[in-house]
This record gives structure tokens, C-alpha cells and sequence, in this order.
């Protein structure tokens, strides 16, 4: 058939063509880019969107603090020290729940025991201050003693609260940071790992109202006391990477926890993204906390 098409009808078809398949190929890489995305666990806008009208107003439950808690003023952003485990990088987005504004300046704290389930100062306590580990002296008592005393005991932490004491010097996995103009705050880490009585967690608290200085942060109050958790997906997967996997403690899971008010995120429950194929190269966890400036939670 003849070509009856002027030479410039054919230069602007070959234009269009040359357009048509342009966006195709740009079409494509788009949809391999978000694939690569979405393979990587990687939040797109959309989830970003609606986390954030999540969080929005939502009040984050206020937890008891723990018998582990220093006030150590290590200020910075890794804690991670010499301790082997998975990598976990944390970022926290802390606002306040009623007017839905970042808090910028407040001091966040964060803290929580090793692959192990021991806590820095009080390593000689054991794992999670569950008494020390491994076999008992060769000089324990045996039977049944004859003077059990009755009444309610008044020392010791009850399960859950109550301050300890520190035993030791270390201070690893332990750590503060700033919040930006953002309310953002991140830490480098490593995925905890656990102890008797309690599912895997992360204790944190924040502080407004005080002055940054060259020694750290001074005054104020603390406005928010919790713990952040894990879905037992990540915990099951990261208890076959060593050196979790050398942990026998028995393992208390998400629900079996008498902390964990079962809230979901308003709770502590973290958003992690990570290779469920490959959790050992590293969990990203990340989470806003909703809190009341103007009011004090020490827990």
C-alpha cells in the first residue's frame, strides 16, 4: 500500500511514537521501583498518611517504669556499645495528643536489656533481675525451713515496678536524645531479647520543660512513661539468630504479658519493616508517641 503521509505527518507520528514509548518505559520502572520498595518493606505515602491520622489524638498508654531505670545522661543516638544482636534503628515521632503539634527539645530515654535479657548495671543480678544464672552454690540449703515468716513482704520491687539500685558501671543499650523541630527522634540499637515474666520491649520516656546544656538535660518533668513492644512474628524470627537463639529462658509472648494493655499502637506496639527472609540484616522500628505535656507520668 502507498504511503500517501507528508514528511512532517511522519515526523510527528514518529514523535508520538517516540513519546508513547517513553512512557511506557517510564511507566515501568515506576512499577519496578515501587515493587523494589514494597519488597523491602518500605512504608509507602499512603501507609505514612494514614499512621499519621492514626496517631493523631491518640493518647499513648502510660506503663510502669521498671526497677532498671538510670538516669545516666548518656546522651546519644547509638547505644548499641559492644553488644552483638540484630540491628534495630528506632525512630520516634513524639507529639502531643491533644493539639496534634510535634514536641520539639524534650528528651527522650530509652532503655532495654540485651540479646541475653540482662540489663546493663545490674549484670550481677542476672538475666532481667531474675537472680543469677547458670547452676546454685554447692553450699544451698536443702528441705524445708521451719521459720517461714508471715505477713506481706515490704522489700523488694513488686513484679514490674519498683527502683533497684544499680550493681555495676555498665551502661549499655541505655541512652537519651532530642527530639527536632519535627518531634522525630532516632536511636541505633539492637533488637532486645528477653527475660522470665516479660515479652520482648523497649522502656522509654520523655521529658519537656527542661534546659539543654553541655552536660546533658537538667530539669523539667517527665510527661510520658512507657514501653514499646514487638509482634511475635519479629520475636519468633529473630529467636533463631544468634545469639538469641542461646537464650533458654522461657519466652513470655505478647499476650501472655501482664503489661502489654493489648491496644495495638496506641499501646507501645511498634511498626517494623524489615526482610522476613533475612531479619539478622536489621529491623526498622518506628512509632508516635502521643503524650500530655503539661501533665507528669514518672511511672
Amino acid at each position: 500500500m502507498t504511503d500517501t503521509r507528508t514528511p512532517e505527518d511522519r515526523r510527528h507520528l514518529a514523535r508520538r511514537t517516540v513519546l508513547a514509548a517513553g512512557s511506557v518505559a517510564v511507566t515501568a520502572a515506576g512499577v519496578g521501583s515501587a515493587f523494589a520498595a514494597g519488597s523491602a518493606g518500605s512504608p509507602g505515602p499512603d501507609t505514612d498518611a494514614a499512621a499519621a491520622r492514626e496517631a493523631c489524638y491518640t493518647l499513648t498508654s502510660e506503663l510502669v517504669e521498671g526497677p532498671y531505670y538510670i538516669d545516666a545522661d548518656k546522651i546519644r543516638q547509638d547505644v548499641t556499645e559492644d553488644q552483638d544482636g540484630i540491628p534495630l534503628a528506632l525512630r520516634l515521632k513524639v507529639i502531643d495528643a491533644q493539639t496534634c503539634r510535634p514536641l520539639r527539645n524534650a528528651a527522650v530515654d530509652i532503655w532495654h536489656c540485651n540479646a541475653s535479657g540482662i540489663y546493663s548495671g545490674y549484670e550481677e543480678t542476672g538475666s532481667g533481675g531474675g537472680g543469677p544464672t547458670g547452676p546454685p552454690p554447692s553450699d544451698t540449703p536443702t528441705g524445708t525451713p521451719t521459720d517461714v515468716p508471715t505477713g506481706t513482704p515490704t522489700d523488694g520491687p513488686p513484679p514490674g515496678g519498683g527502683h533497684q539500685e544499680p550493681t555495676d558501671d555498665a551502661r549499655y543499650l541505655r541512652g537519651t536524645w532530642r527530639t527536632d523541630r519535627h518531634g522525630h527522634v532516632a536511636f541505633r540499637t539492637v533488637l532486645p531479647g528477653w527475660y522470665q515474666g516479660r515479652c520482648v520491649h523497649i522502656h522509654v520516656k520523655v521529658h519537656v520543660d527542661g534546659t539543654w546544656t553541655d552536660a546533658g538535660y537538667e530539669g523539667g518533668h517527665t510527661c510520658h512513661t512507657g514501653q514499646l513492644f514487638f509482634d511475635e512474628t519479629s520475636v519468633l524470627l529473630s529467636a533463631d539468630v544468634p545469639p538469641y537463639a542461646a537464650n533458654t529462658t522461657p519466652r513470655t509472648t505478647l499476650d501472655e504479658d501482664t503489661i502489654y494493655p493489648g491496644n495495638g499502637h496506641a499501646g507501645g506496639l511498634l511498626r517494623l519493616d524489615y526482610d522476613h527472609r533475612h531479619i539478622a540484616r536489621g529491623v526498622h522500628a518506628r512509632l508516635t508517641l502521643g503524650v500530655t505535656p503539661d501533665e507528669t507520668h514518672d511511672g
